[in-house]
């Protein structure tokens, strides 16, 4: 690096839904990443009932009755309602607040719920009220179009996008890992996550999950 110059963070674009388990292990993967790489984190949201709302013949049981209840939409809504009145630096501690009840804690998605996690990273617990508001679904459609058009319809949330060498981002789902990855480990992780995305031509690597996320 020449004198004087500094070096810029990369910024890591991170579209998530809060109730989707794998999103949350990627983002507490990302986060450990933040600690140990030249990375900071711009929080976007996605919605797999957006996702999903065209495709309930081919959708599991499980999935098929909460997208045909709209169940999935409040706690996207609500974060949402809080990026615009609060503005994007809330984004991130909301969802940590959000996902911990709902992940690591097992606590469903009830208003009582919604009002802690609001109340924890000090927002008014009346954006609760947005949950059951079609208020902000433009806006949440508008987000998830901006991170699905760079991925795909094929894959879910959540998706990642990094500025390439060219300008163009470097975009992909994922990637899947449980545990999370911690100190160097995670590190190791997003570079090469960023070394295979970043190949032309390079589409996929997959194997079968044989195990279910594990928070801790």
């Amino acid at each position: 690096m020449l004198q004087g110059m500094t070096q810029q963070k990369t910024t890591a674009r991170f579209w998530f839904d809060p109730i989707c388990p794998w999103a949350w292990m990627t983002s507490r993967w990302m986060i450990e990443v933040t600690r140990i790489r030249d990375v900071e984190i711009d929080w976007n949201i996605m919605s797999l009932q957006v996702l999903n709302q065209d495709k309930l013949d081919e959708l599991p049981d499980f999935y098929r009755e909460r997208v045909a209840s709209g169940e999935w939409w409040r706690p996207v809504r609500i974060v949402a309602a809080a990026r615009a009145a609060h503005g994007d630096e809330v984004v991130g501690p909301l969802y940590t607040a959000l996902g911990t009840r709902f992940h690591n804690q097992g606590q469903g998605h009830t208003r009582e719920v919604f009002e802690s996690a609001l109340a924890e990273v000090g927002l008014p617990t009346d954006l609760a009220d947005a949950g059951d508001s079609t208020e902000f679904d433009d806006a949440i459609r508008e987000s998830h179009e901006a991170g699905i058009g760079l991925v795909g319809q094929e894959v879910g949330t959540p998706v990642i996008a990094v500025p390439g060498a060219d300008g163009e981002p470097i975009a992909f789902f994922g990637p899947v890992v449980t545990p999370a990855p911690k100190g160097e480990a995670a590190g190791r992780l997003w570079d090469g996550t960023l070394l295979v995305a970043g190949t032309p031509g390079f589409y996929e690597i997959k194997r079968t999950r044989t195990q279910g996320p594990i928070f801790e």
